[in-house]
């Protein structure tokens, strides 16, 4: 295989070729190998593992012995890693010759790592059955009476730095040192290929499709273990975008796709741009894939076509799940879905919950369950592009320590999205409450509110995030027909995450939630179900929920009117799946408009997360530092996703 074009690089003539092995699995599959002796759920493997597969052609087993000399722990992790050799020492091969393809590859492939390590002097020797790679005849054959002994030794010799850096063409006015090109540092040949990359993405940038890097030449020295680097970028024409063409929709309108991907011709070619249409589109939830093209030549208007291609999943969709509480008992829910309903991506959902389970003295008592049901209704691209209208019926009974509530509240509300982070709505509510409480029995309420919200989201992963911030405030203006009472609830929150070491394998997480309620004369004219409470797995782990409240005088919870909550984790990545996270939370709920911070209540404890393709599997266990006099001792949480 031909060096790639524009790389100069004496003393060695061996390309990398890097080949990827994917295996897709049915997202809904449950098995079991009964000759491998391993479970599989949802295609993940738990536990167990393949037999060798022995249905190859002319098998030929082999022992690798791999040393990497002088190399440093980072250099030798990453050069086994790199080794399939290595990683498939209990896989046979296919004939002898087989076995000699395996082995050249694996050479390129370690001269690639040393070459991204700046290591361009280093040399590695691969032998099989005591013969040099390089002196085997064409057809090889070797004494199979026991594995074939293959070694390979790597001698990394000195780091390279870089020296004289050139950048020529439409990149010459461009600083090296903005794409970490500096004379002086690391070679690494990794680095070289992501700055001709990011130069070239910067002009594309300013609007020039046809962007194309044209010359890249590393020269590398070695008497003054130096790498001199040249790249050249011809950057074309600045270009707006074309005509806007949609495939492979069936059932979804193309001339939905078009507008909610906000491309719209005459606008500046800009690659962010339609990366961002790509994202849109996929968060529909009705496509399996979408793909944004570009054109390879311009019009002859000196425009830039653009094509999308998409690919229709399942429209509906029905799911159940489960939750797990030692304090509040397990929960089992269930939810119909249609992703299209009209033709324009809209969806709607039917869901129900029981929860409580597990909580009950007697079996057949079913009606101290809490439910919840309801009906969803969203529409993209309502009015505008970045548009969403939603409404929603949704009714619910809720048994709590403090109180019992019967609720049914219907909302409409209209999300608009200012920027690709920052999100403002409004709507209107209505919402009919029975409760049962400390103020007494069958107090009813008829509460129309006004939420308006703001939403600011630059988190890198919404399931997992590893950097990035979260932030929320909600302003309610409500007023109750029944008590004729006037109330505004204010609410904020903001999470953020800082993730440190390789890979993000160390992750510092931290939220700060508050609340207040404003007027309504005494605390008993607000519904419970607006008073603030904290305590279980959404805020103070280690407390019951809603344990921690305002307590009147013959000890009844009464909710109050104004809450502060913290909470830190620490989320450690032992393994590539398996996770652990020590935490803390910090609470307090007063009866006041402004937190008076008398009574703070703390929690503690650890967690495990198993990481998955839909998000980690959560078991937090947490005790409570300053537990109440006959409250809870400890908890255990189970769920999907990180606790916030």
């Amino acid at each position: 295989m031909p060096r790639p074009s524009g790389w100069i690089l004496p003393k060695f003539s061996h390309a990398f070729r890097l080949g990827l092995a994917l295996t897709v699995v049915s997202p809904l599959s449950i098995g079991i190998a009964s000759q491998a002796h391993a479970f599989e759920i949802f295609g993940i493997r738990l536990f167990g593992g393949d037999e060798v597969d022995r249905d190859i052609i002319d098998p030929v087993d082999y022992a690798i012995t791999l040393d990497t000399g002088d190399a440093d722990r980072a250099l030798r992790k990453s050069l086994e890693r790199t080794s399939l050799l290595v990683a498939d020492e209990e896989q046979p091969v296919s004939g002898d010759l087989g076995l000699v393809i395996k082995a050249r590859d694996d050479r390129d492939r370690l001269i690639a790592t040393l070459y991204e390590n700046a290591l361009y002097g280093g040399i590695v020797t691969v032998t099989i059955d005591g013969q040099d790679l390089d002196s085997l005849p064409p057809n090889p054959t070797f004494d199979r009476s026991r594995p074939v002994p293959v070694s390979i030794t790597v001698q990394p010799g000195p780091t390279f730095t870089l020296g004289d850096v050139r950048l020529e063409g439409d990149a010459a006015r461009l600083d090296p040192a903005e794409f970490d090109l500096v004379r002086g540092d690391k070679a690494g040949s990794l680095t070289i290929l992501k700055a001709a990359e990011a130069i070239a993405l910067q002009l594309k940038e300013e609007g020039r499709p046809l962007t194309a890097v044209t010359r890249r030449d590393v020269v590398a020295d070695h008497e003054t273990q130096t790498v001199d680097l040249t790249i050249a970028v011809e950057a074309g024409p600045v270009a707006p975008l074309g005509a806007v063409t949609v495939k492979g929709a069936r059932s979804v309108d193309s001339d939905f796709i078009a507008y909610y991907s906000r491309l719209r011709p005459g606008q500046t070619y800009s690659p962010e741009q339609l990366r961002k249409a790509g994202e849109r589109l996929r968060t529909l939830g009705v496509f399996s894939s979408v793909t944004v093209n570009e054109a390879e030549s311009l019009e002859a208007d000196g425009s830039l076509p653009v094509g999308i291609v998409v690919s229709e999943g399942k429209h509906r969709y029905f799911g159940i799940g489960a939750s797990y509480s030692s304090v509040d008992g397990g929960g089992i829910e269930g939810y119909w879905g249609h992703r299209n309903l009209f033709g324009e991506a809209e969806s709607l959902r039917i869901e129900g919950a029981v929860r409580g389970l597990g909580e009950l003295e007697n079996v057949s008592d079913v009606s101290s369950l809490d439910y919840t049901a309801g009906i969803t209704f969203i529409k993209p691209g309502a009015f505008v592009p970045s548009g969403t209208l939603e409404a929603s019926v949704k009714g619910s009974t809720l048994k709590t320590d403090n109180y019992d509530a019967a609720t049914v509240t219907g909302k409409v509300s209209y999300a608009y999205e200012l920027s690709d982070f920052d999100t403002v709505s409004a709507g209107v509510s209505l919402a009919y409450d029975s409760i049962d409480d400390a103020f007494g029995d069958d107090n009813e309420y008829l509460t129309f509110g006004v939420p308006i919200g703001y939403i600011r989201d630059t988190r890198d992963n919404r399931l997992n995030a590893t950097e990035g911030h979260y932030g929320t405030v909600t302003l309610t203006p409500s007023y109750d027909f029944f008590g004729q009472t006037f109330f505004t609830s204010l609410e904020g929150s903001i999470s953020a995450y800082l993730g440190f070491g390789e890979e993000d394998r160390f992750v510092l997480a931290g939220r700060l939630s508050a609340g207040s309620l404003i007027g309504g004369g005494d605390l008993s004219a607000i519904p419970a179900t607006r008073r603030f409470f904290s305590g279980g797995g959404g805020s103070v782990r280690g407390y019951a929920f809603q344990e921690i409240t305002p307590y009147s005088a013959a000890d009844e919870g009464t909710g109050g009117r104004s809450y502060v909550t913290a909470n830190l984790e620490a989320r450690i990545n032992v393994t590539d799946t398996i996770g652990i996270v020590p935490f803390l939370d910090i609470g307090t709920v007063t009866d006041n408009t402004v937190p008076d911070f008398n009574d703070i209540k703390m929690g503690a404890g650890v967690g495990l997360r198993y990481m998955t393709p839909f998000g980690p599997l959560r078991l937090d266990v947490a005790v409570p530092l300053d537990p109440y006099d006959g409250g809870s001792r400890y908890a255990i949480y189970a769920g999907i996703g990180q606790s916030f």
